[in-house]
């Protein structure tokens, strides 16, 4: 089945509107957490989680963050390409709502760590899961955005294949 194209829905405004909103609430929650903590201080809120503040100078899970400080700017221009290529498909698909607010949650995501990486030179994390002494990599509100985005890509992808069949 093909998608609907942007004459079918509303625009690009809901759209822009949910990517603003989380790249607010990213930026806002980073700033408190700069605010209130040093670099490495953290606080226990549950058995299970803590809030930390650290740096990440790479990608996700780290990926490249001891490279030699080429990465800050191939991953802000990833970044910005992402965005660009998310901004296409959300005004070409506006009117499939899943589909767009999956491409909104990953574009404000994307732009809130590209807003970090031009300020700071390195992300703002703050997120620390852990069982016992395994932690989950942090992360932070823009990632957790990009995570949900993709989880509703695939719902969408096994929506339409589904109504394909």
């Amino acid at each position: 089945m093909a998608r609907r194209s942007a004459s079918a829905g509303s625009g690009l405004a809901p759209w822009m509107g949910v990517a603003v909103i989380v790249i607010l609430l990213d930026q806002i929650t980073k700033l408190i957490i700069l605010k209130t903590f040093a670099y490495g201080e953290f606080h226990r809120i549950t058995s299970f989680f803590n809030l930390v503040l650290v740096y990440n100078r790479g990608a996700a899970f780290s990926f490249l963050s001891s490279a030699d400080g080429w990465q800050r700017w191939f991953f802000t221009a990833l970044g910005i390409i992402a965005a660009v290529v998310i901004l296409w498909l959300l005004k070409r698909h506006s009117g499939q709502k899943l589909f767009c607010t999956a491409l909104s949650l990953i574009l404000g995501g994307a732009l809130g760590n590209v807003i970090d990486r031009v300020i700071y030179g390195h992300v703002t994390d703050f997120l620390d899961f852990h069982l016992n002494n395994w932690h989950w990599p942090a992360f932070n509100a823009a990632d957790t955005a990009i995570t949900c985005g993709a989880i509703l890509l695939i719902l969408d992808e096994l929506r339409r294949v589904k109504r394909g069949k």
